[in-house]
């Protein structure tokens, strides 16, 4: 898969994470839901230690009220492409 494949599913499972925010009283029972489903998501789209953590910051992001508007999934992609990047140019 590629970098701008896995930007745009990204971009879909953070719309779908705010998702809870337009039903009323339905949106946090689903955060129940999603908050372990997207975890699993996100360590299957990136792999190794940075993706593991990366799991764990979407599940606790998830589950807590109020903090779906974080886009995790596009931050990861940013960090993974953009940052990280960077970081290996600079290194001797």
């Amino acid at each position: 898969m590629n970098k701008y494949n896995k930007l745009g599913i990204g971009i879909l499972f953070d719309a779908l994470g705010l998702m809870s925010f337009i039903i009323p009283g339905i949106g946090e029972f689903s955060d129940i839901v999603w908050a372990p489903v997207s975890a699993w998501l996100m360590t299957k789209l990136y792999t190794g230690k940075a993706g593991k953590v990366a799991g764990v910051i979407t599940l606790v992001e998830e589950a807590l009220p109020g903090f779906d508007v974080i886009p995790t999934f596009t931050l990861m992609w940013l960090y993974t492409y953009v940052f990280k990047k960077e970081e290996l140019k600079l290194k001797p």
